[in-house]
């Protein structure tokens, strides 16, 4: 967690953007999501170059009925949206015990701190054990759209679990698409698209804590 990288990750998503295109293959991308507002630019920037599914994983989601709600929004979104064409979504377990047992003794945590780190673990590490166990070429998140989500963690989790999944899987690991959606105006446009299809925005991530901090 306190492991200091320079590494422009945004680079590095460009350079596996390019590297795939020149390629000239579609490959599979699974790609974890928290919502339909993070989802919308992360879609249209990803339909023409990957296959996308999207892995709706998000114990830390402690109200069933924001649960649903923003899993509905997601599936109405990829329905509705011209550009999510194709793109197919699939609901992850609704496991809430096991962020509040990933939680305990750190709940008067602030926001940005090792709670959320380890919450991005819990997620992303399920979103590519599914990518890992139903072949997929490539895994990632939406959650670096997020103003409010540390990129660099984000992404090094993500090279953590793509060394794992290799000792793991050897004959058919994911490799991990770096990102920071944010970045290029990512995050404005996901507010776009949000008024375009008037999706339900909510305004903490999800969890109890963040909703008392909110």
């Amino acid at each position: 967690m306190d492991n200091l990288n320079n590494t422009n990750y945004y680079i590095e998503f460009e350079k596996q953007l390019e590297s795939i295109k020149n390629h000239g293959s579609r490959p599979s991308l699974l790609l974890h999501a928290c919502c339909a507002p993070c989802s919308s630019y992360c879609i249209e920037l990803l339909a023409e170059i990957f296959d996308i599914t999207i892995y709706f994983y998000n114990p830390n989601i402690d109200m069933e009925e924001e649960y649903r709600k923003r899993y509905g929004e997601l599936c109405r979104l990829v329905k509705e949206a011209p550009f999510a064409a194709g793109t197919k979504t699939v609901e992850g377990e609704y496991e809430p015990e096991l962020f509040f047992e990933m939680a305990k003794g750190r709940e008067k945590l602030p926001e940005k701190g090792e709670r959320c780190y380890d919450c991005y673990k819990l997620r992303m590490e399920k979103s590519a054990r599914y990518a890992a166990e139903n072949g997929f070429d490539y895994f990632s998140t939406t959650l670096s759209i997020s103003p409010y989500k540390i990129s660099r963690w984000i992404n090094e989790i993500g090279v953590e679990l793509e060394s794992l999944l290799k000792e793991e899987y050897p004959d058919r690991s994911p490799v991990f698409l770096y990102s920071d959606f944010k970045k290029k105006n990512g995050y404005k446009r996901s507010i776009e698209l949000s008024e375009e299809y008037s999706l339900y925005r909510q305004n903490y991530c999800g969890c109890r804590f963040s909703k008392k901090e909110e």
